[in-house]
């Protein structure tokens, strides 16, 4: 930057009035300070003041510099005369003592004057009155106080102060108790408030003039920099360029050598690549042809499409039906359970009647026959004393004994076993009365969807609806999953259609011929046609209807109801539950239903096993005669258990073998049966016994070709065959022997018959005999 010329300051005291005395107003404004006298704030020209340090009146002390405007005023003939404007009072004005050292006349102001005038000589310029005036009013306003006091109040400093802080000797000074505090400003005259307001015009537009010029002198610096800079890499370019040139044509650098052979290589490449990105485009252009030929086919399609309106109505109705379903099923499902448990409980009443019966006649007929034994509570007469309880009882059974012989005898069935039938004869009261709560119940049930239109009570309607949708829009029916919701949405119609329906009784009705089971099956086929778009949800409705509905009526009637000593309830029991379970073949994994369905089965025979099943043993003296009450209800108590026995084993391919296996081998044959056979005389009736056994045990059990001995389980009655073989040898129904050797053969006890026959050297076994 350039060089700002050396300056001098000079301090000039200022003290400002807003009123001006007259005496002052007469005052000559252009009256002049002496030069050697000091001003009337007592200070010399010399000395330094703070800078911004202000007097009362806004404005403060003004710093002179030798910088002065064009506008201050050269006092004197064309400079000659050096002269200052002084801005203080006069002397008559002046009241601080008069500094210490007046010889201060110093040669330095005269100097400092002669060098001010030499740079800068302008006439000053006296500003109007009305500028004057509203210089005045404008200090008027400032000085005017505000509606607050500020807390942050900075006193001017006064003479004294700015001496010691500028660190002078301030021993000249008053001290400060002797110093006058000037409370308000000293008049001035106007010359010198004219002279203030230049001089502040004056040193605001130098230093501006000041800063412009300072910001001209750094812009061109600037400027320079960026050119030398600019040239700078501009050489640095061209050398670079001219070094780049000289490389590339230097003759002392060596080139592989070029040949055809690599042309034709690098060619060749190029060529695979341009092969490339072509059959890439080509590929894109083909995808791009078939996008707009499906595109326009779907157009075509939604154009010649049905009508949206028309699909909007159906679905809306298809809504609307599917609601009203819902709130129809969710208001009959109360009566319908109702229902449901009044027919449990009438049926639960009826069989808990008979085991109660059954199991009162045994105590009381077991009773008897005990007293008969001993002989010392005989009578003279062969009577017994029994209250008339008991004896109403046994002629009770006595009397139902009867009439069941009677009616065998008509029907021709006179191959029959005592002990053998269920015994399950009501009173004709009791009869009537049980028909009759039953008849109540049947007529409640048809009243529950009486005031239904069939559309929502029939399935067969409800799946013609579904099918209508799954023919017109297969898309939408199979993503709401129709096939999953369409069991829950039947299954309370179908409980009411079951509610009729007995599994235990011989003339209840099939499955596989009820309405709702048909309907359901040609729902199915019907939608396998489409193969297409089946996702397998159609073909599993019929099993989940069988799971939600028959599965878990089936499961009541076996903790219930079920007898498992009642061979036809047995029977037409699991015939129901073989088509039942026909539905889940298909299904990988075994639903909850069917596992609960067969555990109840499992835990009602084991319970028969331990409250039903009794063979006493008598002394062999009251078995003399077959026709004695002891041997008589000792048959009977035997082939009741053999009866169980064959109804456990019915549930083969059912329940598991090793369940039927502890079941009916473990817990019966070997506890009771055996143990009872054992107890009797070896003759025709021991080896009848035993091929009953035998032909109660599945055929499955012994189908491997290669087995030579029988089940673990069927050990002791192999034994027992073998000691009666041995016994019946020695007496006349030695023929017998073969039954028991076929016996043997049956369980596939094959090294004991072949044994038995070589030791009491009867006919060797056959082929067919074996196979038997």
């Amino acid at each position: 930057m350039a060089l700002r010329p050396q300056r001098t300051f000079r301090r000039r005291q200022v003290d400002s009035s807003d009123s001006d005395s007259d005496g002052t107003k007469e005052q000559s404004a252009e009256e002049p300070a002496e030069s050697g006298r000091p001003s009337a704030g007592g200070r010399t020209e010399g000395a330094e003041r703070p800078r911004g340090a202000r007097s009362a009146r806004g404005r403060g002390r003004v710093w002179a510099s030798s910088r002065r405007s064009p506008g201050a005023a050269s006092r004197g003939d064309g400079g000659a005369e050096c002269r200052t404007a002084d801005l203080s009072t006069d002397e008559e004005e002046g009241e601080l003592p008069l500094p210490e050292n007046k010889d201060d006349e110093s040669p330095s102001s005269d100097s400092s004057c002669s060098l001010e005038e030499k740079e800068v000589s302008p006439i000053v310029k006296i500003p109007d009155a009305a500028f004057i005036q509203a210089a005045r009013r404008k200090r008027e306003l400032a000085r005017t106080p505000g509606d607050y006091i500020s807390l942050d109040v900075n006193h001017p400093s006064t003479t004294s102060e700015s001496k010691r802080s500028n660190g002078e000797d301030s021993e000249s000074d008053p001290d400060d108790h002797e110093k006058r505090i000037l409370f308000t400003p000293k008049p001035q005259t106007l010359r010198q408030r004219m002279a203030e307001e230049s001089s502040i015009r004056n040193e605001d537009s130098s230093e501006e003039s000041q800063e412009d010029e300072s910001q001209d002198t750094w812009e061109q610096q600037q400027m320079r920099k960026a050119v030398r800079i600019t040239e700078g890499q501009s050489i640095d370019l061209l050398h670079s360029s001219k070094s780049q040139t000289l490389k590339k044509f230097d003759s002392s650098i060596s080139f592989a050598p070029v040949n055809l052979e690599i042309i034709k290589k690098q060619l060749n490449s190029r060529l695979t690549l341009l092969q490339d990105s072509h059959r890439s485009h080509q590929r894109e252009y083909e995808k791009y042809e078939q996008d707009i030929k499906s595109s326009k086919t779907a157009i075509e399609k939604l154009e010649s499409g049905p009508d949206q309106a028309l699909n909007y109505k159906f679905y809306k109705g298809m809504k609307i039906y599917v609601e009203n379903i819902i709130d129809c099923l969710n208001e009959k499902i109360s009566s319908i359970v109702e229902l449901e448990s009044s027919m449990y409980t009438l049926l639960l009443k009826h069989s808990e009647a008979l085991l109660k019966r059954r199991q009162d006649e045994l105590k009381c007929e077991s009773s008897y026959l005990q007293q008969l034994s001993r002989k010392d509570e005989t009578l003279a007469s062969g009577s017994l004393a029994l209250d008339e309880k008991d004896q109403r009882i046994l002629e009770e059974i006595e009397a139902r004994r009867v009439q069941r012989r009677q009616a065998r005898v008509l029907s021709g069935n006179c191959d029959h076993q005592e002990g053998t039938s269920s015994d399950e004869e009501l009173s004709p009261a009791e009869m009537t009365n049980f028909h009759k709560r039953q008849g109540d119940i049947l007529q409640d049930c048809k009243k529950v969807f009486e005031d239904v239109h069939d559309d929502f009570c029939n399935v067969q309607n409800i799946l013609l609806k579904f099918q209508q949708w799954r023919e017109k829009f297969p898309d939408s029916y199979y993503e709401a999953f129709v096939g999953f919701c369409l069991p829950k949405l039947l299954s309370p119609l179908i409980r009411v259609q079951l509610l009729d329906w007995n599994p235990l009784k011989m003339d209840s009705m099939g499955l596989d011929r009820m309405p709702w089971f048909t309907a359901i099956t040609e729902f199915m086929e019907s939608g396998m046609e489409d193969v297409g778009k089946e996702d397998g949800s159609d073909k599993k409705i019929l099993s989940a209807v069988i799971n939600k509905t028959v599965v878990p009526r089936l499961t009541d009637f076996v903790e219930m109801i079920w007898d498992p000593l009642s061979t036809s309830q047995t029977r037409i029991l699991t015939v129901h539950c073989r088509v039942a379970f026909e539905q889940f073949a298909s299904e990988t994994e075994v639903s909850k239903s069917k596992q609960d369905l067969l555990k109840s089965v499992a835990a009602r025979m084991k319970k028969s096993i331990e409250d039903d099943v009794f063979i006493p043993l008598y002394p062999k003296s009251s078995e003399e005669g077959k026709m004695s009450p002891h041997s008589k209800f000792q048959e009977r108590q035997f082939w009741g258990a053999l009866k169980l026995f064959g109804n456990i084993l019915l549930w083969n391919g059912l329940l598991p073998d090793d369940i039927l296996q502890n079941l009916g081998l473990g817990k019966l044959l070997n506890r009771y049966l055996i143990i009872a056979l054992t107890n009797a005389i070896p003759g025709p009736d021991v080896v009848k016994k035993c091929s009953q056994i035998a032909a109660c045990l599945p055929d499955k059990w012994f189908e491997n070709s290669a087995m030579r001995t029988s089940l673990p389980q069927l050990e002791n009655f192999v034994q027992f065959l073998l000691q009666s073989a041995r016994k019946l040898s020695t007496t006349e129904f030695r023929n017998e022997l073969n039954g028991i050797i076929l016996i043997l053969v049956k369980v596939k006890a094959l090294s004991q018959a072949e044994s038995l026959t070589e030791e009491h050297r009867l006919e060797p076994l056959t082929a067919q005999t074996a196979g038997v």
